[in-house]
């Protein structure tokens, strides 16, 4: 068969036709220092208990943190981010047990601390661990109080810091708390610590696992949509992000990661702040249950986290995060 015009000079394939000049001309590269690793904490001693929905992923009870922790430093990840599994008698409707100076996450911040000085280690700033309703405010009237709730929200960021706490993480949604948190922070003299607002999250279907990990699923009898982001929405999002920076935000998160990849570059193009990403337990577990049914290949996991460093994420929070540090340090 005989080819009617001169074929292209050009051939992208030359540059795709063997591993070291894929490597040389990759565009984005995942390392350990993009990495984020969330931590469940539990109440008890000597106990380390699966979660049924998120396969590979644990509650450590605080003296059995250094399992976890030992490993972090060990692949030398930056940040841990710790979350708690509050037990029923402990929640009220005014998340009460947040305030507690010898709550699970006071307790698993003096553990660590103490023990690993070169990981930093970030905290939620929300109620909704603590409530017995499952939402992140006071619910009063059937209504989530912004205002009411950022006070909560204030000595809540303040404890954590007095506990040694680098990174406040407001994940609540409430208008107008990253600012009343960064003025008590400043006023108590925690000028170094850090505030990383989740100042783009979505209300998601994608967090389902995370609430049982937690213990907040069985709580919650209605949706968040009124302080959470609607999924539809993408300006909105900008008008979040650029509240937050005014108001003091160090670092902004999105949140969740993959279905969101448009919003974070558009953040990152547009405010040029650092911009995290969560890939959150839904997106966890489809791919981790994929992985497992030999749908997909493990090979997912880093194409998953490549996307967010492609989208200009500058850190991913992931329950993959030791498995891939450790794929990382095995091949460099």
């Amino acid at each position: 068969m005989k080819i009617v015009g001169k074929f292209p000079n050009v051939r992208l394939r030359r540059v795709r036709n063997s591993p070291w000049i894929r490597r040389l001309v990759s565009e984005n590269e995942l390392s350990i220092n993009d990495l984020i690793l969330p931590i469940f904490i539990r109440d008890g001693k000597n106990k380390v208990e699966s979660i049924k929905s998120m396969p590979g992923v644990y509650r450590y009870s605080i003296d059995k943190l250094n399992l976890i922790m030992n490993k972090a430093k060990k692949y030398k990840i930056p940040m841990v981010a710790i979350f708690p599994f509050t037990q029923k008698n402990k929640k009220d409707k005014f998340g009460t047990e947040a305030l507690n100076k010898n709550n699970l996450i006071c307790e698993s911040l003096k553990f660590i601390k103490k023990r690993y000085s070169g990981v930093g280690v970030m905290c939620d700033v929300a109620l909704d661990p603590y409530t017995s309703h499952g939402h992140d405010g006071l619910l009063i009237n059937k209504k989530i109080d912004n205002d009411k709730t950022i006070k909560i929200l204030v000595k809540q960021a303040l404890l954590q810091a007095e506990m040694g706490c680098d990174v406040i993480a407001p994940s609540d949604m409430m208008d107008g708390r990253v600012g009343a948190i960064r003025k008590a922070l400043d006023q108590r003299n925690f000028k170094n610590v850090s505030i990383l607002s989740y100042a783009a999250k979505y209300a998601s279907s994608f967090y389902g696992p995370f609430r049982e990990a937690v213990g907040s699923k069985k709580n919650l009898k209605s949706d968040k949509k009124t302080y959470q982001m609607d999924f539809r929405n993408s300006n909105e999002a900008f008008r979040e992000i650029s509240l937050d920076i005014k108001e003091g935000a160090d670092m902004v998160m999105v949140k969740p990661g993959l279905p969101y990849l448009d919003i974070i570059k558009n953040i990152k193009d547009n405010f040029k702040i650092p911009v995290f990403a969560y890939q959150v337990s839904g997106e966890y577990s489809l791919i981790k249950n994929g992985i497992k049914n030999k749908l997909i290949s493990d090979e997912a996991i880093l194409e998953s986290l490549i996307a967010f460093k492609r989208a200009g994420a500058s850190a991913i929070v992931t329950y993959f995060a030791l498995e891939i540090a450790r794929k990382i340090r095995n091949f460099n």
